[in-house]
């Protein structure tokens, strides 16, 4: 692939793509190859798109959101008996400040993370493998059982997508699932407070996500991509769909073929909820360009291999302010050869507007 031919793309592009997957449930191969081909295309040329088809009830949506703003409606002593910094395996309640993926700014948020669920006996969680356990569920009635069943249903769109990322790479269909056995993939319910004086101020700063991809439900405007030239461009809300958009780990796997887009959340006036779930691959999987793919594009690798948990931890040490404490008092350790923050995505080559 000409990666000038590919870069010129991504600067022209003003619109997020829709995809309907449906076809990627169908037995008909050909179906399936047909979205796999609009996905190729979107990973390629943006980095971003929305998908419909993807089977996640109305009910099942709303159940998720249902119990996020009973949540987050709850005094903020409550809220804290679930603080993320309270349990070892990075998960729970993220009050507002807690984060910061641009260290300059303040984001305007509170969130409530879980993830994959493992119990305590797992040989990975006894191990003591970093973002691997169970979950602090909060000590609400109703609460588990709808988040949980959104989790496992999105997650399993995911596998869909993964699925479909393979055949539009001319890969095996199965070939990124070998690698996605307990992975730390996480679903993160967001909350933005309702802000008279917060029109034009950022939500959730500059940013690409660590993982290989994210499924992102919102219930607003607000999400912004941006595009090679470094404009920003809105991504159009739509009920009925999921936003998605490359990760760390795919620009890396597919040696730069697949964009991680930087994004940001903005202009958040009105109260506002998202739930993003980052898919990831297994903790231990060493994410390296594919051989196959480096030698389709000619010019040798573009990234360095990571270690796939490693480089997702070590931003999550850098993004959260209980982590550096913890750094700080020597508690915990930067994986070894861990890359700074923002060293990937279109913000990492672009300086960001003063607006």
């Amino acid at each position: 692939m000409n990666t000038m031919h590919r870069d010129s793309r991504l600067e022209n592009f003003q619109a997020i793509p829709v995809i309907d997957i449906q076809g990627l449930r169908d037995d008909d191969p050909a179906a399936r190859q047909a979205v796999a081909r609009e996905l190729g295309r979107a990973a390629r040329e943006v980095g971003f798109f929305q998908i419909v088809g993807h089977g996640l009830s109305r009910k099942l949506r709303e159940g998720l959101i249902e119990q996020a703003k009973a949540f987050f409606a709850q005094p903020l002593e409550a809220k804290m008996t679930r603080y993320i910094g309270q349990y070892p395996h990075h998960r729970g309640y993220v009050p507002q400040g807690e984060e910061a993926p641009d260290p300059t700014k303040r984001d305007l948020k509170e969130a409530f993370d879980l993830a994959f669920e493992l119990p305590e006996d797992d040989p990975e969680v006894r191990a003591g493998t970093p973002l691997l356990g169970p979950n602090p569920w909060p000590d609400l009635d109703g609460f588990r059982e709808p988040v949980e069943r959104y989790y496992q249903a999105t997650y399993q769109v995911g596998r869909a997508l993964m699925r479909g990322f393979a055949l539009a790479l001319e890969l095996p269909e199965r070939h990124f699932l070998r690698h996605v056995n307990k992975p730390p993939s996480q679903l993160r319910l967001i909350h933005y407070p309702f802000d008279a004086h917060a029109e034009d101020v950022q939500g959730i700063g500059a940013h690409t996500d660590y993982e290989c991809f994210t499924l992102l439900l919102p219930t607003a405007p607000g999400l912004e991509v941006m595009n090679g030239a470094g404009e920003w461009i809105e991504v159009p809300y739509r009920d009925d769909a999921l936003v998605i958009n490359i990760g760390d780990m795919l620009e890396i796997w597919t040696n730069g073929e697949f964009v991680a887009t930087s994004h940001r959340v903005r202009k958040v006036k009105e109260e506002r909820y998202a739930f993003p779930l980052f898919f990831a691959c297994d903790y231990h999987t060493t994410v390296a360009p594919l051989p196959e793919l480096v030698a389709r594009h000619g010019g040798g690798p573009r990234h360095a291999p990571l270690k796939a948990g490693d480089h997702l931890y070590a931003q999550t040490i850098h993004t959260f302010r209980y982590l550096q404490q913890r750094l700080e008092r020597g508690e915990i350790a930067l994986p070894k050869g861990a890359r700074d923050i923002g060293t990937l995505g279109q913000h990492g080559r672009h300086k960001e507007p003063d607006t």
